[in-house]
């Protein structure tokens, strides 16, 4: 992804771009779900989804639903949409019913009611509507990574990018601090004059070699480990991701073309391998099923420099906010394109690389405050690993202030839309995301809403949420029409 992004904007300049791969080193390749920016980004590279969706077992994804977090009546299950032209029309009373509810009004405030990603997902239909019914809905894909990464892989070699299968071993320093050269075990050194270090949680050039500090956030994010197991697909494909809690974290399930990928993000403080591996089996259904598993292990954090000296850090490298949301690809690409807009302006200087730092670590942090909320506001009692989530007061104070309105019975709407709080995620995530996890006062509290505040009629919104989704086909049916394109061999373009 990284080299591609570079070679849009840098091959025409003259610029190098070497890709140094490892055959020793093996591919994660559990990563299958993405946020809708990667739709940009095969958007900017010209990719078609009929080129590269089939190649790799993509489908589409309206967003995540999140299940068994809240324990609250009426709130044990919530959905995360994708963003959509349709909002316009029912995003105004779906903030309009949270406020007044969290001011005593006992009106419906589920998200569930008011987004067409919502009912698209329920109804498994895909977020691709005809040309007569032009609202388009911001969607996602889930996807084989390692098919994927083959793709890229070629793409990049079709538009220029060089790849070197090479297992590199340590870089060398010049006088001023920066990286020379790095060596490979092959016994060759390869010079540069900027190195991305692309090499995961091992960090070999921006943690080995420059030593740059590592901010952790295990303080109020404590999952650590995985275990990944996949499982046959049904006939009828979803179109959302789905995260439901278990005793010590979550399991995700992603609908491939060819399988659900599936796992368990977990906290090892509180749960060993074995455990986590018998408790994904069960809710599977695969605990007498030779199935292989695979455990992973996650470094979840931030370095504190992603452009340091001469070495920019992309990926892992950089760091990781656990897989809830599925930002990592984001990160990637964001960090890469943010680089390459530096790049372009021509600015090397201290400033660039203080400013550019400063922009990578907002984004982190904003994403971590909201991910940190779906773990401190749940409200399950039946393992420590709840409890000490919710019980957890290591938040930032933009998060703490968050908090404070909400609980107030004021709206976050206007903080949120200017960034002034909630930095990084828009007024429909957040409202979703408090809305659906129920941070209401008790139903049993709730008085009857003023003629001012029951001013939207829910019926209304349903007929058109319905009328809407049915402009939209089978996620099965639509998945089945995208037809690969073929290009001729003879101009050497991979195709299928």
């Amino acid at each position: 992804m990284t080299a591609l992004i570079f070679a849009r904007s840098l091959l025409d300049r003259g610029v190098e771009i070497t890709v140094l791969e490892s055959p020793l080193v093996p591919i994660i390749g559990v990563g299958e779900g993405s946020t809708p920016w990667l739709r940009g980004f095969f958007d900017s590279l010209g990719i078609e989804e009929s080129e590269w969706m089939p190649a790799c077992h993509a489908t589409y994804k309206c967003g995540i639903t999140f299940a068994g977090w809240s324990t609250r009546p009426g709130f044990t299950s919530y959905f995360h949409p994708f963003a959509s032209m349709l909002d316009n029309l029912t995003m105004t009373q779906f903030v309009h019913n949270a406020d007044a509810r969290v001011n005593g009004a006992n009106l419906h405030a589920h998200p569930d009611r008011f987004f067409i990603a919502a009912r698209l997902a329920a109804g498994r239909r895909a977020p691709k509507a005809p040309e007569k019914f032009p609202f388009d809905v911001w969607h996602g894909y889930h996807f084989d990574a390692t098919l994927l990464g083959q793709f890229l892989h070629k793409k990049a070699l079709a538009r220029g990018v060089r790849h070197k299968s090479c297992h590199v071993t340590h870089a060398t320093l010049n006088a001023d601090g920066a990286i020379a050269s790095v060596q490979t075990r092959e016994g060759e050194t390869l010079a540069a004059d900027l190195f991305v270090d692309c090499t995961g949680f091992a960090g070999l050039l921006i943690d080995g070699a420059l030593k740059t500090p590592y901010v952790s956030f295990s303080a109020n994010l404590f999952n650590d480990a995985a275990v990944a197991i996949p499982s046959p697909m049904d006939a009828a494909i979803a179109s959302q991701t789905v995260s439901t809690a278990l005793s010590n974290g979550w399991a995700w399930q992603i609908p491939l073309t060819s399988r659900y990928g599936n796992g368990y993000v977990y906290s090892t403080q509180y749960c060993t391998a074995d455990a986590a591996e018998t408790e994904l089996r069960r809710h599977l259904g695969l605990l007498d099923s030779d199935v292989p598993a695979r455990h992973l292990k996650m470094k979840v954090g931030r370095v504190t420099q992603h452009w340091h000296k001469n070495c920019l850090a992309i990926g892992l490298s950089g760091g990781f906010i656990e897989p809830l949301e599925a930002t990592a690809l984001l990160f990637i690409q964001q960090t890469a394109a943010t680089f390459v807009d530096f790049l372009e302006r021509g600015d090397l200087s201290d400033r660039a690389h203080e400013a550019f730092n400063q922009q990578v670590n907002d984004h982190f942090e904003g994403t971590r405050d909201y991910i940190v909320t779906h773990y401190k506001t749940n409200t399950r009692q039946d393992t420590e690993y709840w409890r000490a989530n919710a019980a957890n007061l290591n938040l930032s104070d933009n998060l703490k202030k968050l908090y404070s309105v909400w609980m107030a019975g004021k709206s976050i709407a206007s903080a949120v839309r200017q960034q002034v709080l909630g930095r990084g995620y828009p007024v429909f995530s957040w409202y979703a995301l408090m809305a659906g996890m129920g941070i209401f006062p008790d139903s049993r509290a709730l008085r009857p809403p003023t003629p001012q505040e029951a001013c939207y009629n829910m019926a209304e919104i349903d007929n058109l949420l319905d009328r809407s989704c049915a402009n939209y086909p089978d996620h099965a049916d639509a998945l089945a029409a995208i037809v690969p394109r073929r290009t001729d061999p003879a101009l050497q373009i991979y195709f299928w």
